[in-house]
Order: structure tokens, then sequence, then C-alpha cells
């Protein structure tokens, strides 16, 4: 199984039709966070979904009205329930486990043929409050989730692999 066409073909989409994510659909999405890995394989994460038309406006103007948050059916907290634990290299871990959760969320929306956008811009402490999500824990993004309205026209700009890439040093 090569993935490469497949990740090569993802994009963040950024406008969404109204129609519903199905439940299996939503549900094979979450388990392919649940499955991802992390340090210690401590799984500090949380995924707060949200369906309800009225609290994804909320979220959206959290979002600084950035309109696709308000289009997507769905949108997805992803949330830390631990963020003190540190890895021996001295990094919080919870920055990296979600963001592994995070990629196979996206990967698995993709492969339902559906968009998703990894939105990092809102005021977390908005929806902190509109989610009731604990003060002791944070919410690292959003996935917001559905049918694309706007397919990718073009080829998403990346650095050569020669300009990220080295051997044996940097």
């Amino acid at each position: 199984m090569d993935l490469v066409p497949v990740i090569q073909q993802r994009f963040s989409a950024n406008a969404f039709l109204p129609d519903p994510v199905s439940p299996e659909a939503l549900d094979r999405i979450l388990e392919a966070g649940r499955r991802a890995p992390s340090a210690k394989n401590r799984q500090p994460w949380r995924f707060v979904v949200i369906q309800d038309a009225g609290y994804r406006r909320k979220i959206q103007e959290a979002a600084y009205n950035e309109p696709w948050v308000g289009q997507a059916p769905v949108i997805i907290a992803v949330c830390s329930t631990n963020i003190d634990y540190r890895m021996p290299n001295g990094q919080l871990a919870y920055p990296v486990d979600l963001s592994f959760a995070s990629a196979y969320m996206e990967l698995q929306a993709f492969h339902e043929g559906l968009g998703c956008c990894i939105n990092t811009t809102f005021q977390e402490d908005d929806i902190r409050e509109l989610l009731t999500v604990p003060y002791s824990m944070r919410i690292l993004l959003l996935l917001v989730i559905g049918h694309v309205a706007e397919k990718r026209t073009g080829e998403p700009h990346r650095l050569s692999k020669a300009r990220i890439v080295s051997y044996e040093h940097w």
C-alpha cells in the first residue's frame, strides 16, 4: 500500500457543503485518531465532536469568523488531558501526540471522501468555556470536516526534497 499518492492529493479545504457527515464515517475518523501513537502510549487526548449548528456558529466567532469553520457540519476540538508531561528530550508531549492523532484523522477524513482543515487560529478561552473543557487542559486545534464545496486547483507549494533532507549531518 503506497500512501504517498493519498498524501499528495489531500489538501486543506476552506469551503464546505452543508451535507451531513455520516455517523459511520465520523466513527472511522475518530477511530483513526484513537489509534495514533503517543509518547509512552499515554494517549493524552480527548476529541470533542461539535455538530450542533449553534455551537458551530459560536466556534466560528471564536475562530475570528473564518467562514469555513461555520460551514462544515463537523468540528472536532482536539484537546489534551495531560499538559505537563515532558518526553525525555525535554519537549512537551501533548502537542506532538495530538498532532499525530489529528493527522491520522485528517487522512481518514480524506479517505472517506471528505475535506478537512486544521484550524489553530481561535480564542481558546472562548471555546473552552463553550465546550466546558477543564482549565487544566488545552485545546490544541480544531479539525473542521465536511463535504468539500470547491475542489483544489493546482499543486500546493512544497519545498524541494533536496532543500529539506540531509543525510548524516545538517
